[in-house]
């Protein structure tokens, strides 16, 4: 029977590393969670696992998309419960930070498969937020009485889902949960400990060539790729540009950085089936194994 095993929590938190040292434990396999480690050449700004990581531990779900491509949460979702039943190892580890892809498949969200309509947004962007939300309100009240009338993105959402389906995105939603067992991990630590290691592996990424590979991201796809405006890639694309200094784009990048993870830890909070480590705790691995077995143990009587 398929078992999976979920470490999540914010970046910096080193989910990455402990998930490389179960899996090679349990014999296991890593699909990762990350929305931006799906795509090609985009590696030390996302601290995509290495090539000699990836040769320790079979990963799924990295660098299966060029950056010019965007994979949507559908797409995600799509694919890892494909890999799920097929990869043929058990338990598997769903590691990441990208509460949105974990929830679609903890879960089950049924998500509606409607791809990004450029035109069809823009027309409806120039109508403004009121007048946007006051037609979902016509089109889709039971989608109203869960997106705030300032939520211009979920309003946009449900709009274009209407209107390329004709059915309301309401209609569309919903879950259905996965019937194997699974074991929700968080790593969480102290506020200030945590933007320390934001702090260090900032400076990792910087010393290990970030300013190199957005030179080259940016010669090879044009400076307007949005991946290029991401956490990371956008502040080195600002110091390429001449707007501001080296030290400034990585005091930058630690702040945002900051500020994401606080948003990550707000997000998993909520879900009370997680159970969380401390990362700075000396016998982490340890414990997270012991709870592991019982797990195991647990599931197979």
């Amino acid at each position: 029977m398929t078992k999976l095993i979920v470490i999540c929590g914010a970046t910096a938190t080193g989910k990455s590393r402990l998930a490389l040292a179960l899996a090679m434990q349990l014999g296991s396999a890593i699909l990762s969670a990350d929305s931006r480690q799906v795509y090609r050449e985009f590696d030390i700004g996302t601290a995509k696992p290495t090539v000699a990581e990836q040769k320790l531990v079979r990963h799924y779900l990295i660098d299966i998309c060029d950056p010019i491509n965007m994979i949507t949460v559908a797409d995600y979702q799509e694919q890892t419960q494909a890999l799920i039943t097929s990869v043929g190892v058990t338990p598997l580890l769903l590691v990441g930070g990208t509460g949105l892809y974990i929830r679609s498949i903890i879960q089950g969200m049924k998500i509606p498969r409607v791809a990004p309509q450029t035109e069809l947004r823009s027309q409806l962007e120039s109508l403004g937020q009121s007048q946007l939300y006051a037609m979902l309100q016509q089109v889709d009240p039971v989608a109203v009485q869960k997106i705030h009338a300032n939520d211009s993105v979920r309003t946009l959402r449900a709009l274009e889902v209407y209107y390329v389906t004709g059915h309301p995105i309401s209609e569309q939603q919903g879950e259905n949960p996965p019937n194997y067992p699974i074991l929700q991990i968080g790593l969480d630590c102290d506020v200030d400990k945590l933007g320390a290691r934001i702090q260090q592996r900032t400076e990792e990424m910087i010393a290990d060539g970030l300013v190199a590979e957005v030179k080259y991201l940016c010669q090879k796809y044009g400076a307007d790729l949005s991946l290029l405006n991401t956490l990371g890639y956008q502040e080195i694309k600002q110091y390429l540009a001449g707007k501001i200094s080296l030290d400034e784009a990585k005091e930058l990048t630690i702040l945002r950085t900051r500020q994401f993870a606080k948003r990550q830890r707000t997000w998993f909070r909520a879900y009370p089936k997680i159970e969380w480590f401390d990362v700075d705790d000396p016998d982490l691995l340890e414990k997270v194994w012991y709870r592991i077995n019982e797990f195991m143990s647990w599931t197979s009587s």
